[in-house]
C-alpha cells in the first residue's frame, strides 16, 4: 500500500503545466488535478491547533477528535465511556449518563451529554489553548502547554482514565457539587470522590498530598520532580473496583495501534489492538482498556478476562487489563454483478423497463446535482444499469453506456474543466472536488461517501476496459481518491491515516471538522460500506492484494459496527426507551432517527440502505429485523402526517424498500414493487426488477457458507437448494472452494455460477 501513498508525492514532483488564468494542474496519467481553487470556489479550512510536529503531517480530519485541530475552543470529545472538553482553566472530564429526549416526530433520541464535569487544571499557571499533539489509532495526546509550562493529557476510546503531565506546581480538581470522599486511608496517593452519584478517582505520584480547599475543590500538592497524575471515572464504588483502578493507575497509555489480517482460506478477518504503556511507578505494566460490545460479544478469547463495565451510548463497555487483544469476524463476500435472468414469467417486463431506462440513461446520470456526490451517484447508477443490460445479453447497450460513463469520467478527471474538477490542497492534505456539495470542501465532509461512488464505478468500468483504466491512463486518479479516504500509512504528509474510519468504534465518521455538542456523526452507514466495496473491487481489478486486504477489513468492520450501533442486531446497545428499530444517525454523544435534510420517515429509514448493490447483502443478515423495520413505516408516516406533512411522491423510494424486503422474502419483495412507482435517484427500474427476479430465482443470502476468494456470494432457497457465485478478475482460471465443500472453476474475467442444475459461466 505504500505505493498508493507515494503516488501523490510522485505526482507533486511531476510535470506542472499552466492552464488558462495561470492556474496549475498536475498530470496523473491521462488525467490531472488542480492545485488551487478556481474562480469563486471556496477553500478548505485551516487546522492550526496542532503541535509543530503534527502540523508537518496531513490534517487528521473526520475523526472523533477532529474538533481539536480546527477550534481554539473545541467542542466535547466523546471518547466512551468518558467525555472530555479542554477549557481555559484545564481539562473537563465527565462520565455521561443516559437522557431520553422526546422529539416532534413522536419518538425519542438517546443522549449521553457532557454534563456536571470534573475540572482538572494546573494551579501555578494558566493552560494554553488545546492542540493535538499525538495521534494513536484510538488514542490522542492533547497539549495545553503555555510557554515553558507544560500540560499534556492522553485520552483514548474505551479508556476509563485520562493520563496527565503538569510540569510545574500543584494540580486543582474542581467539582460540580459537594462530594463525599471514599476510602481516604487506603492509599495516600489516591483521592476518591463520589459526586452527584458518580465516582471519580485521582492518582498522584508518591509523595503527593491532597488538600480540600473548599466544598468543591481539592488541590494535589505535587512532589518535586514528579509531574504525573491520572484521573478516572469508576463504574461503581466497590472496594474491589477501587483496588483494580489503583493497581493500573500508573501504567500510562502512550500509544495505540491496530493491525488487520485477512485469511482467504477461512474468509476471516482478524483485528489486533495493541496498546503501549509506560509504568511511572509500581510494578504494574498493564493498562486498563475498555472493550465495546462489538469487541467482546461472542469473542471466545475474552472468556473469563473481563472486569466491571459501564453503561454507555454504545452499550456495555467492559474493562480488560491487557496490552493487546484481538477480534475475529467473517467476510461474507460479494460479486460485481449477478447473472442474467434467463427464465421468468416477467422476463418481457424486464426487457421493457430496460429499453426505457436505456433511452433515458444520459439524463439519469445527472438527475439532481452536478457536484462529486451526485455525479458519483449517477455514475454508479448507470454502471448498475450497464450490468443488467450486459447480463441480459444486450452488448450494444452495454457498449453505449460504457462510452457515456467514460466520457463523464474523462470530463472530470482531465483537469480541463474549471467547473467540475478535483483539486489537491496541501493545507490539509486532502483531495477535494468542485462544485462543492454538502460542505465537502469547507468542512471536508463525506469524502468516503462521495468518492466511494467514483471508486466503485471506476472498478466496474475497469473490468470491461482495463487498458482505459490503467494507471497511466484514467486509473491514476482512482488511487488518489482511495488514498484520500483510506491511506494505511500513519503520519504521512499527503493524506491522514484512514481519514474517515475509526478502527476502535468499527465504523466511519462523516463530518470533517467534528462540529457540534454531540461530537462527530455518521448518517448513511450503507454509503460507507459502498466505499469499502469499491476498494475491494478496484484491488481485484488491479491485482493489489494489500489494498484488497485493507478493503476487506474496512468492509467487514463497518458492517460489524452497523449491526451493533445502527441496527442493534445483538440486542445489547439500544435502551428500551428508544422507540425505533434502527438508528439513522450515530453521533459521538447521541442516537437519532432523523436525517440532515428531512424528517420524512421513508428517507430516514432508507438512508442506511442505499445504494443497494451486490455488496449490500449484509443487510439481509436478520430477515426478522427487515420485516420488523419495514412494518414500522405506516405508523411513522401517519405520525408525520399529523403534522401536516406528506411525502412527495407518496411512495417515495418504494424500489429501495422492495429490494430490501426481498433480502428476507423475495416473493414479498417482488409483489410489493411497483413498476410504475417512484424510484430513488441512485437506482433504476431495470436494476430493481433484475434484483428482485434474481433473488426470486436464487433465494436469500446464505451467510453460513464462505469461499477462499474475495468475490463470491451464496444464496439459499426455502427447499434448501443453493446457488454459488464467484468472480475471477484475473487472467488465469481460478479454482474456488466454498466452506461447505462445493468447488467451482472460474474462467478468467468471468462470473461463474453453480446450482443444482450444474455449472455455467458468463462474462
Amino acid at each position: 500500500m505504500r505505493r498508493i501513498h507515494g503516488l501523490l508525492a510522485a505526482a507533486l514532483t511531476g510535470f506542472l503545466f499552466s492552464m488558462p488564468g495561470s492556474a496549475q494542474t498536475v498530470k496523473v496519467g491521462a488525467g490531472a488535478y488542480w492545485l488551487s481553487a478556481q474562480g469563486s470556489d471556496k477553500d478548505v479550512p485551516a487546522a492550526p491547533m496542532r503541535t509543530e510536529a503534527l502540523l508537518k503531517t496531513a490534517a487528521q480530519t473526520s475523526q472523533w477528535y477532529s474538533t481539536l485541530i480546527f477550534n481554539r475552543v473545541p467542542d466535547v470529545l466523546f471518547a466512551q465511556p468518558l467525555t472530555f472538553k479542554p477549557v481555559a482553566a484545564g481539562l473537563e472530564l465527565s462520565l455521561p449518563v443516559k437522557v431520553v429526549v422526546p422529539t416532534e416526530r413522536k419518538d425519542t433520541e438517546i443522549h449521553y451529554p457532557h454534563m456536571d464535569p470534573i475540572l482538572i487544571g494546573p494551579a501555578a499557571f494558566e493552560p494554553g489553548p488545546a492542540r493535538l499533539a499525538k495521534v494513536g489509532d484510538w488514542s490522542i495526546d492533547i497539549d495545553m502547554s503555555r510557554g515553558p509550562d507544560r500540560m499534556l493529557a492522553t485520552i483514548a476510546h474505551g479508556s476509563p482514565f485520562t493520563y496527565l503531565h503538569v510540569s510545574r506546581g500543584d494540580v486543582r480538581v474542581g467539582l460540580p457539587d459537594v462530594a463525599t470522599r471514599i476510602a481516604p486511608d487506603s492509599d495516600p496517593r489516591a483521592l476518591v470522590l463520589k459526586v452527584k452519584g458518580k465516582v471519580y478517582a485521582f492518582f498522584g505520584p508518591t509523595g503527593v498530598r491532597w488538600e480540600q480547599t473548599s466544598d468543591k475543590q481539592w488541590i494535589a500538592h505535587m512532589p518535586s520532580g514528579r509531574d504525573y497524575l491520572s484521573a478516572a471515572a469508576l463504574p461503581d464504588d466497590q472496594s474491589a473496583t477501587l483496588a483494580l483502578f489503583a493497581q493500573h493507575a500508573y501504567a500510562f497509555l502512550e500509544d495505540t495501534r491496530v493491525a488487520w489480517h485477512y485469511d482467504p482460506a477461512s474468509s476471516t478477518v482478524e483485528t489486533r489492538f495493541e496498546a503501549v504503556a509506560r509504568t511511572l511507578e509500581g510494578p504494574e505494566t498493564t493498562p486498563l482498556l475498555g472493550l465495546y460490545p462489538h469487541q467482546w460479544f461472542a469473542n471466545a478469547s475474552m472468556q473469563g478476562r473481563l472486569g466491571p463495565g459501564y453503561d454507555t451510548l454504545r452499550g456495555r463497555i467492559q474493562l480488560l487489563a491487557a496490552t493487546s487483544f484481538k477480534t475475529t469476524a467473517t467476510y461474507t463476500g460479494f460479486v460485481p454483478w449477478w447473472p442474467g435472468v434467463k427464465s421468468s414469467p416477467r422476463l418481457s417486463e424486464l426487457g421493457d423497463v430496460l429499453k426505457t431506462d436505456l433511452r433515458k440513461a444520459r439524463p439519469m446520470m445527472l438527475e439532481i446535482g452536478n457536484g462529486p456526490y451526485w455525479q458519483g451517484k449517477g455514475l454508479q447508477r448507470i454502471v448498475q444499469l450497464l450490468n443488467v443490460a450486459e447480463q441480459q445479453g444486450d452488448l450494444e447497450a452495454r457498449d453505449t453506456l460504457l462510452k457515456q460513463l467514460k466520457g463523464r469520467v474523462e470530463s472530470w478527471f482531465s483537469g480541463q474543466d474549471r467547473k467540475t474538477y478535483f483539486r489537491y490542497t496541501k493545507t490539509l492534505g486532502t483531495l477535494v472536488a468542485y462544485p462543492e456539495e454538502y460542505d465537502s470542501v469547507q468542512q471536508v465532509n463525506d469524502h468516503h461517501f462521495h468518492y466511494g461512488y467514483w471508486i466503485f464505478a471506476m472498478a466496474q468500468i475497469a473490468l470491461r476496459d482495463p487498458a482505459w483504466a490503467a494507471k497511466d491512463k484514467w486509473g491514476g486518479l482512482v488511487d488518489l481518491l482511495i488514498a484520500d479516504i483510506a491511506t494505511p500509512v500513519r503520519g504521512g504528509t499527503d493524506f491522514p491515516f484512514l481519514r474517515n474510519f475509526d478502527p476502535y468504534e468499527s465504523h466511519s465518521w462523516a463530518s470533517g471538522i467534528d462540529l457540534g455538542p454531540f461530537g462527530n456523526n455518521q448518517e448513511s452507514s450503507s454509503e460507507a460500506v459502498n466505499a469499502w466495496a469499491g476498494l475491494i473491487l478496484w484491488a481485484e481489478v488491479t491485482g493489489n492484494r494489500t489494498l484488497r486486504d485493507l478493503g476487506i477489513w474496512l468492509y467487514t468492520s463497518e458492517i460489524q459496527g452497523i449491526q451493533d450501533y445502527w441496527f442493534d442486531l445483538n440486542h445489547h446497545v439500544l435502551p428500551a426507551e428508544y422507540r425505533n428499530t434502527e438508528v439513522s444517525q450515530v453521533f459521538g454523544g447521541k442516537y437519532a432517527h432523523n436525517t440532515w435534510w428531512t424528517d420524512e420517515p421513508r428517507q430516514i429509514k432508507g438512508i442506511n440502505l442505499l445504494p443497494l448493490t451486490t455488496a449490500s447483502l449484509y443487510l439481509g443478515r436478520d430477515p426478522a429485523f427487515i420485516k420488523r423495520s419495514l412494518a414500522e413505516l405506516p405508523a411513522q408516516s401517519a405520525a408525520w402526517a399529523t403534522r401536516g406533512r406528506r411525502p412527495d411522491p407518496p411512495d417515495l423510494w418504494q424500489d429501495v424498500f422492495a429490494e430490501y424486503l426481498a433480502l428476507a422474502d423475495p416473493v414479498a419483495g417482488l409483489t410489493q414493487w411497483n413498476r410504475w412507482g417512484a424510484f430513488e435517484f441512485g437506482d433504476t427500474r431495470s436494476h430493481a426488477l433484475h434484483w428482485l427476479l434474481s433473488l426470486q430465482r436464487m433465494g436469500v443470502p446464505d451467510f453460513s457458507v464462505t469461499a477462499d476468494t474475495a468475490l463470491f456470494s451464496v444464496f439459499r432457497k426455502p427447499d434448501g437448494s443453493k446457488t454459488y457465485l464467484a468472480f475471477n478478475a484475473g487472467s488465469a482460471p481460478l479454482p474456488v472452494r466454498f466452506s461447505d465443500g462445493v468447488q467451482l472453476e472460474v474462467p478468467p474475467h468471468a462470473l461463474a455460477e453453480k446450482t443444482a442444475a450444474g455449472l455455467a459461466s458468463n462474462r
